[in-house]
């Protein structure tokens, strides 16, 4: 991704975000450490100007105009340190190492954990805000702690994960400290302890069939059935503009779920660990008749019904107005609203001159 133009008192935030719509920021930045994210902080703090922190731009809708100093961290650094009795590990890894190449190396190097994770793109600090998960794994499963700084006086801290309040892509960091904290390290524990998670989808199917028989399945086998799957359904950001999955899979008590699924048993339902049921958003926005739509400039995946997509050449507002549009379908047909898993950041007004 190249970096935004900084030429005079603007900068584009076009490369900043994976659906491509052109953004703009009054001023932009890509602190290398951890020292020089808090001084930039602190100074724009002295100056009364907005700061606000993205990450990789993969799970964000950047509106036209943000009136603010926009920072990204680019600060990478990663450490193992094994158990004195090596099966298990603590990784320690800044916010700006892009979250696949993290889960290849581990699983490379045959450390079990986030390998069902390959090939979500973004950044290690933005993980944990939506509590990134796939294949039955969560962020939150392996995480010990994170590091966070105030973006009010960049002083430290560390939060447990019991601290952070994980939920189905949700965290305290959409909650009460959103946009009043970098994250700036993640903590967690890896094992040479074989435990694959295969129940989703054919995940199984294809490790398996990669496996030499008599061999044992490996957390690196395990990422590339991951990456083979997710690169069938998932367009590349790189190739065509989209926020990864736009909806979040909505979770009904299990009475509600009961009702829904007297009149529509086919639609797929995962039962949770407290007592609701999750249905899939892309078979409801499916059965609709939305899956492949386009509308002007923008669209639904033909693959992947949770992918709105950017064609190129259109507006933020096409792709707002097309979500609404699935938004209404599927609570018309299902009396289920859902919801947006990407955040929006910025105003609608056009940049001052």
């Amino acid at each position: 991704m190249m970096a935004p133009d900084k030429s005079s008192t603007r900068a584009s935030l076009t490369a900043c975000n994976t659906l491509g719509f052109a953004a703009t920021a009054r001023t932009f930045s890509e602190p290398r450490s951890v020292a020089e994210a808090r001084r930039q902080i602190l100074d724009s703090r002295a100056a009364d100007e907005r700061l606000v922190v993205i990450g990789g731009g993969s799970n964000l809708v950047l509106l036209p105009w943000l009136d603010a100093h926009v920072m990204r961290p680019a600060f990478e650094a990663m450490t193992i340190t094994p158990a004195a009795d090596g099966r298990t590990a603590t990784v320690s890894v800044e916010a700006g190492k892009r979250w696949h190449a993290l889960v290849m190396e581990l699983a490379t190097a045959g450390w079990w954990g986030y390998e069902n994770l390959a090939l979500i793109p973004g950044c290690c600090g933005a993980a944990p805000i939506q509590n990134i998960g796939a294949y039955g794994v969560e962020l939150a499963d392996h995480l010990l702690r994170l590091e966070v700084m105030s973006l009010e006086d960049g002083s430290t801290r560390w939060l447990s994960r019991e601290e952070c309040a994980f939920g189905y892509r949700d965290s305290l960091f959409k909650g009460s400290l959103e946009h009043r904290v970098l994250i700036t390290r993640l903590e967690f524990v890896v094992t040479r302890e074989a435990t694959p998670q295969l129940a989703y989808g054919d995940l199984a199917q294809r490790v398996n069939a990669a496996t030499p028989q008599g061999q044992a399945i490996t957390p690196l086998s395990v990422a590339n059935a991951v990456i083979a799957t997710r690169s069938e359904k998932l367009p590349d950001p790189a190739v065509l503009g989209n926020a990864g999955s736009f909806f979040k899979n909505p979770q009904l008590a299990a009475d509600e779920a009961r009702e829904l699924l007297a009149h529509h048993p086919t639609l797929p339902h995962y039962p949770q660990a407290d007592g609701s049921v999750k249905l899939a958003a892309g078979w409801l926005i499916d059965q609709c008749g939305l899956k492949g739509a386009r509308r002007g400039h923008v669209g639904v995946h033909d693959r992947q019904a949770l992918v709105l997509v950017h064609f190129g050449g259109g507006q933020v507002s096409e792709l707002l107005a097309l979500a609404q549009e699935v938004r209404e379908s599927v609570h018309a047909r299902f009396g289920v609203w859902l919801e947006q898993e990407p955040r929006v950041l910025g105003e609608m007004a056009a940049t001052p001159s």
